[in-house]
This record gives structure tokens, C-alpha cells and sequence, in this order.
């Protein structure tokens, strides 16, 4: 045994997983036959998780955001009723799918309890979130809970933190104000080792993988936030995005998600890897079953006035005017009206890996779809992403992988195989070629706003949005990443980004083109892997925007 670590963290994440499993209540525990059934399904979605549910459980959890809130605010639901299905659905979840790194179930029903008897004596809701469970990427910090993030070292804290004063006591901004919108926490999913990854598995519980398809991704590293809600254990949650976090999952697991610009909801007391580079800094981000939940989430949020505790905020409400402008340009079924139609481009390819068949095949629906309603596209040309994500991943490594290796040696944990060739400890990028990393950072940033600007062409009207692959592929197989350039250089602008939901990969339809030639290396290895992940996966494409 190595004196440093009397109890190997083997040991540790063992006793951590029988502890989590045991905080599930025994008559929703899954029976031995019932686990190794999961275990051979190839799809968990739909039918198979509902077998292990009640009928008016099935009922609650297929409800989206906004109308179980409307429920809860009318009467027709109870916060308890609600908070006991989704309670239920995640631990189903978790035993199948292993998306779970905290359960607190206990406490939330607790909750609903004391907002039911607020709803009956007050006869109105405490906040635009009453009675709404609401899961958390366990990088946010509930009072009495751990918060792991992945690390064997942190189990029993959280942060690492190691006096025990401090311990469980930490609360993040994000939570308070959850909490303060009449929301109900339950649980936190699982990321990650690093949060550095587009899929999602730590030495803590393993491998969380696609309830679609068992053999392919979650993605990463809201992984465990987006396995939850495919399986319609959650409804609406909260994520983080330096890379793709909230985008990648929700793309893999057919939901949406909004990655806001930066500075706009709070970060503060949230957990995160390097937490000292912010010259690009992460995002906080909504995953949800539905739109209307993520702009649920946002303007709630704001609603509380993040900035007066965070000094981070940007003082910005939520701009209800700039919302309604742009849904006036259309009618309701979408269509262009004559005097205002919305201006897009269209960013076919990055330049640098191709797009897989399906991905295409969504791209040209969406063009299609647009031109049909009377909206204008044009054809997105702008700087090289290419120099956007070797800035930015430049950025991710610059502390030479410091943080991370001193959260293993906490446990004495090794990195994840993902990792290794990536995150191995090295010097730290030396101050002026920080800097001059900046100043390259400043100047695509104004090359590409210019390139904005310039497509005002000749009609003189703005780009309103950009349309664009979160991937140039469906869910992958676990470990066959390739290319995150179309995620990564929204990050290094700042921007906000939103998936949505266009088709599904058809291996009938979607065949391998094999006219293609790679320009690259990663090109090649990423087209050649087309058509491993044809089959029946989700396509989703981003919407990007400059505010």
C-alpha cells in the first residue's frame, strides 16, 4: 500500500458508488434480472425506462418545463407529485445509464413539502420556478452535498476542500438563485474526468453512455446533464460550456440547449478546472427537453439580478423587446414577414473536417426550410475556424495540465486513457506567449465581427444568426473524437449559441460519399469513420449569435 493514500482510490469510487446507489429508495431499486436486461438493450429511451414506471409518473415526466410549471402554478399538479416522479425516473435512469454523481432525493421532496404548504397558504407560487425539479452538472455546490467533479479526491467534500469547516458548506450563486425562484434540486449528473472531454467518464462511476445507443457517446462534458433528460429523468438543467459542453451532449442526445455569452449568468462558487484562465472563460448553459425551457431558465435567472452578487454579470435583464422584435418579423408558422424577413448565413463546412452525410442532409433541410419561408440565407465564408480553435485549445492547456494533476494527487487517481495524450503535466505557457496568445485572440475575434459586418452586402441588412454543425458527425463511438472546431470557435468569440433539433441520421438515406477526398489527416480519420455512425442518431445544428 503506498503510505501517501492509506486507502487506495479504487476503494475510495467503489464505496462512493454503493453510497449513491443506497440513497436510492428500495422499492425503486431495479432487480438483478431487470440490470442485466438494461444492460443488453440497445435503445433506453421511450418503452424501456417506461416499463419501470407508473402511468401517472409516465404522465409527469413526458411533461416539458413550462407546462409542468403552469401545473404546478394552477393547481392542477402538486410540487411533491412532480418532484417524486422525476425523483423516481432519475434513479431508474442513473441504475441503467450510470448518469448520476449525487442524489439527494430526500431533501427535495423535503422541498416540494415546504412549497406546497407556501402555494396553499399564500395562494401564489414563490418564483417563475415553483415546484420545477431542476438537475445540476455536478460542478454547482449544494449545502450538505458533495461535489466531486469527477475526482476521486473529492469525494466526501467538495472543491478538494479538506478543512472540515468548510466542508459541504460552500453554495454556488446559480443554486441560491434556483432555489430563490421556487425551483426544487435533486440531483447532480455526472462529467468528465478534467471536464476536458466531449464525453463523459471519471474513475468516480465509470462511463455514462447514450441512452439512444449503448455503443456511442453521451458527449461531453454535460454528458450525465443530457443521458438524464433522454430518459426524461429531468426536464431542464444546468451545464457549463468552454468547448462545446452544453452543445455536444444535446446534439448526441436529441434535446436542446442554449449556451449564453459568457458573463451573463453567474459562475460564482461554481467548480471548474483551471479556474484561473479566464482571458476565454466557460459559460454557465441550459440543457432542456424543450425551448421554451431553456428561455425559461434564462429569464428566470435574470430575474434575480445576478450581477448585484457577482460582479462578473454583466448588468444586462433579459431584453424582452429584442425577443419580441424578432419573433414580429415572422408569423406564427414561421413564415418571412414581406417588410423584415431574418437575414442567416450558412456555414456549410469549417474547411477543415467535412461534415458526415447526415450532418449535410440536415444543413441543406434547415437551407431548404428557410428559403421556403421567405427568409434570406447566405453562404457563411468567415475567418478560419481553423486559427479560432488552435488559439482557444491553446488556452486550455496553458497552465500545462497544473490543476488537473493536483486534484489526482489528491487521491492518487490516474487520468483517464482519453486524457493521456492530452493532458499529460508540463510547463506552463510562459507569460508573453500568454499575452501574445491574447493579442492573436483580439484580432480573429475583430476579423471575424468585420466579416459580419461586411455581409451586409448589398441590401444593407444585418446577419442575424449564423446556422452551423455542432459536430461534423452524430454521436460518435466512445473514444472516436476527431474535430471540435465547430464548437470551439464560438467559444473564442464569445458568442451565444443555441441547438435545436432538424432530423435523424438514416443509414438507408445517408450514405458514405465516396467522392469525398480528406484534406487532412484528422479529415481523413473522421471520414472514414462516417459510417460507424450513420445509423438512427439525432442531427441537431447550432444557432449562433453575437449577443
Amino acid at each position: 500500500m503506498n503510505p501517501e493514500y492509506p486507502i487506495p482510490w479504487e476503494a475510495r469510487a467503489a464505496k462512493k458508488r454503493e453510497d449513491t446507489l443506497a440513497k436510492i429508495p428500495a422499492g425503486w431499486r431495479l432487480s438483478p434480472a431487470d440490470l442485466e436486461l438494461a444492460a443488453k438493450q440497445r435503445d433506453l429511451t421511450g418503452p424501456f425506462i417506461e416499463r419501470f414506471l407508473e402511468p401517472e409518473v409516465i404522465d409527469i415526466v413526458k411533461t416539458d418545463s413550462v407546462p409542468l410549471v403552469n401545473d404546478i402554478r394552477t393547481g392542477k399538479r402538486s410540487a411533491v407529485e412532480v418532484t417524486k416522479a422525476f425523483c423516481k425516473t432519475a434513479a431508474v435512469a442513473h441504475q441503467i445509464n450510470n448518469c448520476l454523481l449525487e442524489i439527494f432525493f430526500d431533501a427535495a421532496i423535503k422541498r416540494a413539502e415546504e412549497l406546497d404548504e407556501y402555494f396553499r397558504v399564500n395562494g401564489k407560487p414563490v418564483g417563475p420556478l415553483h415546484g420545477l425539479p431542476i438537475s445540476l452538472k455536478d460542478q454547482f455546490h449544494v449545502k450538505g452535498v458533495d461535489t466531486t467533479m469527477g475526482y476521486v479526491g473529492w469525494i466526501g467534500g467538495n472543491m478538494g476542500i479538506t478543512d472540515p469547516t468548510q466542508t459541504h458548506q460552500v453554495e454556488s450563486q446559480i443554486t441560491k438563485e434556483l432555489l430563490s425562484c421556487g425551483a426544487v434540486l435533486y440531483c447532480k449528473t455526472s462529467v468528465p474526468q478534467t471536464l476536458i472531454l466531449g464525453d463523459t467518464y471519471n474513475n468516480v462511476i465509470g462511463r455514462t453512455l447514450n441512452p439512444h445507443n449503448h455503443n456511442l457517446s453521451c458527449g461531453g462534458s454535460s454528458g450525465g446533464e443530457a443521458a438524464l433528460m433522454a430518459l426524461r429523468g429531468s426536464t431542464l438543467g444546468v451545464g457549463t460550456d468552454i468547448g462545446g459542453s452544453v452543445r455536444i451532449p444535446a446534439a448526441f442526445c436529441g434535446i436542446f440547449s442554449l449556451k449564453p455569452t459568457p458573463e451573463r449568468v453567474s459562475y460564482r462558487d461554481a467548480a471548474n478546472t483551471n479556474p484561473g484562465q479566464n482571458t476565454y472563460r466557460s459559460a454557465l448553459g441550459f440543457i432542456s427537453t424543450s425551448l421554451d425551457g431553456c428561455e425559461l431558465a434564462l429569464k428566470s435567472l435574470l430575474s434575480t439580478r445576478p450581477w448585484l452578487q457577482d460582479p462578473a454579470v454583466v448588468p444586462i435583464p433579459y431584453r424582452q423587446d429584442v425577443f419580441d422584435d424578432v419573433l414580429s418579423r415572422a408569423d406564427a408558422g414561421g413564415r418571412a414577414k414581406a417588410d423584415r424577413p431574418l437575414k442567416l448565413g450558412i456555414l456549410w463546412r469549417d474547411g477543415s473536417v467535412e461534415p458526415h452525410p447526415p450532418i449535410r442532409r440536415g444543413m441543406a433541410i434547415v437551407a431548404e426550410a428557410v428559403k421556403k419561408a421567405g427568409h434570406k440565407l447566405v453562404d457563411w465564408n468567415p475567418p478560419p475556424h481553423a486559427t479560432a480553435q488552435k488559439i482557444h485549445y491553446s488556452f486550455l492547456l496553458a497552465d500545462g495540465a497544473r490543476d488537473v494533476h493536483d486534484h489526482l494527487l489528491l487521491s492518487g487517481e490516474p487520468l483517464i486513457a482519453d486524457l493521456q495524450a492530452h493532458f499529460n503535466l508540463k510547463d506552463p505557457i510562459p507569460l508573453l506567449e500568454y499575452q501574445d496568445l491574447t493579442i492573436q485572440g483580439l484580432a480573429y475575434e475583430q476579423a471575424y465581427s468585420d466579416y459580419w459586418n461586411s455581409m451586409s452586402g448589398d441590401d444593407g441588412q444585418e446577419v442575424d444568426a449564423i446556422i452551423m454543425p455542432v459536430a461534423p458527425h452524430a454521436a460518435v463511438i466512445p473514444g472516436r473524437w476527431y474535430h471540435l472546431g465547430y464548437t470551439e470557435v464560438i467559444n473564442l468569440l464569445n458568442y451565444s449559441a443555441a441547438v435545436i433539433p432538424v432530423t435523424k441520421a438514416d443509414r438507408g438515406v445517408d450514405g458514405v460519399d465516396g467522392t469525398y477526398r480528406p484534406v487532412n489527416e484528422v479529415d481523413r480519420a473522421n471520414w472514414e469513420s462516417c459510417e460507424f455512425f450513420a445509423g438512427g442518431f439525432v442531427v441537431r445544428l447550432e444557432l449562433t449569435m453575437r449577443f
